[in-house]
């Protein structure tokens, strides 16, 4: 696409991005203690936590690429069976992890970890996260820029930069509360604009509601379950329960990301309302961003002479050259895309630095600092540390988005190295509730025999034949059950040979 903004849209662009930097900066101002910059003072509404939890998973690959589900030949609602697993997962977490994160007034996921096993497990631990998390992010940003250079022009290094820079600068001064109330604004930012562009469909169509249900009927595109057993098909029954409950368990219930939500609540039962509620929200933003994909199968279908060379890119496509110009729509309906990578970005900067100074900062400390000890000069020290470490994350992940060259090959790759922290966290948490005589020997163990199978069946098999059986690659929901699964095993029978007990500190 060689497309250039009208002046308007581009002015409700950068309007948006401003305010957005501006409330940030207005409703985190005030932070004086770890607590009021890492957890808001651990007194936010569960129902802002709620819009925190859906928009921080929601990023500009979901919004962009989930309608291009949809819309591919022989595509349907077949995405939502994740929607389901990742409500079983959820009502898990509440039920078992998230009673050990309100039993004291902990920051990061990770020291329930060293309580178990002990620092060096723990330390292992937020080192996988951090590394994930910020190869992921920085990647997601680069796919963020891509769209803003294609429909303004600027240079793609300049689209980084000004994604970058802009949450980078609410984050870092703000801290969790101008996160979290950001991420509410920005979630209602995508879903207006998400409702907007599927009204926009509609009206596209020569006969409207009647020749959307017609095309969708015919092509068999409301289909929800598909019972056929393939281990290569994300969208399947079994992948959606089996693997979206385990990679919800995972990114959910041990990813400081998420956990650090948790604990902004004022109570558990807070967060675990939030945390339920949030993946019935979740299911119907997917629904919705499905919808729009039949809606823009149907579009399209009359129109044989354009053609894509990727679904995802199909919706980015209808929104620059379809959409009504110079009324200042496409700068609505760029801004909620933007707002859905920096509820994301932001996040992930905050929950970076959260990780790295409790997990490595304060956990070298015999005595951590009181935490609500405001005028305590330990507590301020590091409070001005983790706001310089969201910075250097920020930094980071920029660097990342821009040194990035082969797109096709590194997203792909390495946005499946970031998913398997999900399943091997999880088999570590497991490891520690369920196995009474596991030590930190048997954590360790399992966390490498975890990533090395993990390696092997996502890098090493697919397309070789071995034992007279051609490997295909495995679906990616079954990435954080197989590495949950071999962590947890092994682990236990690294136990049963070298039983330790628990080590307190």
């Amino acid at each position: 696409m060689d497309i250039q903004l009208a002046p308007v849209d581009f002015a409700v662009l950068i309007a948006y991005l401003a305010a957005v930097v501006a409330f940030g900066l207005w409703v985190g101002q005030g932070a004086k203690n770890l607590s009021d910059y890492l957890l808001g003072g651990r007194n936010l509404p569960w129902w802002a936590i709620l819009g925190s939890i859906v928009a921080t998973e929601t990023s500009t690959v979901t919004f962009l690429s989930v309608p291009g589900i949809a819309y591919a030949e022989g595509g349907n609602l077949g995405f939502l069976q994740l929607a389901l697993g990742y409500t079983i997962g959820r009502f898990i977490i509440v039920f078992v992890l998230l009673p050990l994160y309100f039993q004291g007034k902990i920051f990061s996921a990770y020291e329930i970890l060293q309580t178990r096993f002990g620092q060096t497990t723990r330390k292992t631990a937020s080192l996988l996260f951090l590394v994930t998390r910020n190869l992921g992010d920085g990647l997601r940003l680069y796919l963020t820029a891509l769209v803003l250079r294609e429909v303004i022009g600027l240079p793609l290094w300049l689209c980084i930069v000004v994604i970058g820079i802009a949450t980078i600068i609410y984050t870092c001064i703000g801290g969790m509360k101008s996160v979290v109330w950001n991420d509410c604004v920005q979630f209602a930012a995508y879903i207006l604009g998400g409702i907007l562009a599927a009204w926009i469909v509609l009206q596209k169509l020569p006969n409207g509601w009647s020749e959307y249900i017609s095309f969708a009927q015919e092509h068999q595109k409301l289909q929800l379950f598909d019972f056929q057993y393939d281990l290569t098909n994300p969208h399947y029954i079994w992948a959606g329960l089996i693997g979206g409950a385990f990679l919800t368990l995972g990114t959910h219930g041990t990813d400081q990301m998420m956990v650090q939500r948790y604990l902004c609540a004022r109570n558990q039962r807070d967060a675990g309302w939030a945390l339920i509620l949030s993946g019935f929200t979740v299911a119907l933003q997917f629904l919705l961003f499905l919808l729009i994909g039949i809606g823009l199968a149907a579009f399209y279908a009359g129109h044989p002479e354009i053609t894509f060379a990727k679904n995802d890119r199909v919706f980015a496509s209808f929104i620059v050259t379809q959409l009504p110009a110079n009324v200042g729509i496409i700068g609505m309906v760029l801004a909620a895309v933007f707002s859905a990578a920096m509820s994301t970005l932001s996040s992930s900067l905050n929950s970076s630095a959260s990780a790295l100074v409790n997990d490595w900062f304060r956990a070298n400390q015999s005595n951590n600092v009181d935490e609500d000890t405001k005028d305590n000069p330990s507590n301020m020290s590091l409070l001005r540390v983790t706001q310089w470490l969201t910075a250097i994350f920020g930094v980071l992940q920029i660097g990342i988005a821009i040194g990035v060259q082969e797109v096709e090959s590194v997203v792909g790759s390495a946005l499946a190295i970031a998913g398997f922290s999900a399943g091997l966290l999880l088999g570590v948490f497991l490891l520690g509730i369920l196995v009474q005589q596991a030590g930190q020997t048997s954590a360790l163990a399992g966390l490498l025999c975890g990533t090395i199978v993990l390696v092997i069946v996502r890098f090493v098999l697919p397309g070789k034949v071995w034992l007279g059986y051609e490997w295909q690659l495995l679906a990616w929901p079954w990435f954080p059950v197989v590495g949950s699964v071999t962590t947890f095993t092994v682990g236990t029978l690294i136990s049963l040979i070298f039983p330790i007990a628990r080590i307190q500190k």
